[in-house]
């Protein structure tokens, strides 16, 4: 089992740290909020992300194949969700980082999780890449692959979010603020249609 963690671990490397989503979902709350204000949305997110896994380990993802239609709908919701993100992120000044903008929930990070396409499709991916047939403890190792699947997140969306807050300490005048916003909400947009089209 140790050989196929390593693979794992390798295989989820570039999907984890690469852009999407959840990671620049976590920078620009980063560079809007400071880190420490994003943890109950990653406290959501990655308890979402286990058990969503275990159970597309366990066996859900065959009920999802038997209504396809269902995929497309969490696919536009989730990029409706991040186009909304986007919105906020476009509006915002530094003027109002305390009174009117609102910071991430738990709720966002859980709800950010159920609807992100991407996370379905590589965790489908990584079970049946990983998910080894013949005498196998197979709950053992659906529960490992998923400790580490979301172990591997957590350690790239918190380097994510931590660029985002470090971003943000080189851009705290009002213009350069808006610019930094500017970038994030135009980027986050970009990634809402990508997700409506892929």
């Amino acid at each position: 089992m140790s050989q196929t963690l390593i693979a794992l671990v390798l295989f989820l490397f570039p999907l984890a740290y690469s852009p999407g989503p959840g990671n620049l979902f976590f920078a620009a709350n980063g560079a809007r909020f400071g880190f420490r204000s994003t943890l109950r949305a990653t406290a959501g997110y990655h308890l979402a992300t286990w058990f969503v896994t275990a159970l597309i380990g366990f066996g859900l993802l065959g009920a999802v194949e038997a209504a396809p239609d269902l995929f497309k709908i969490v696919q536009l919701a989730g990029a409706g969700y991040v186009l909304w993100i986007a919105w906020c992120v476009l509006r915002a000044g530094i003027s109002n980082t305390h009174r009117d903008a609102r910071r991430a929930s738990f709720v966002d990070g859980v709800v950010l999780l159920l609807l992100n396409p991407k996370a379905y499709v590589i965790i489908t991916l990584m079970f049946t890449q990983f998910l080894a047939a013949g005498p196998v403890n197979h709950v053992a190792l659906v529960l490992a692959i998923t400790s580490v699947f979301t172990v591997n997140n957590f350690i790239a969306f918190t380097l994510w979010t931590v660029a985002g807050d470090r971003l943000a300490a080189l851009f705290w005048r009002e213009k350069s603020a808006r610019r930094l916003n500017l970038f994030f909400g135009t980027v986050l947009a970009a990634v809402a249609v990508w997700m409506a089209l892929a």
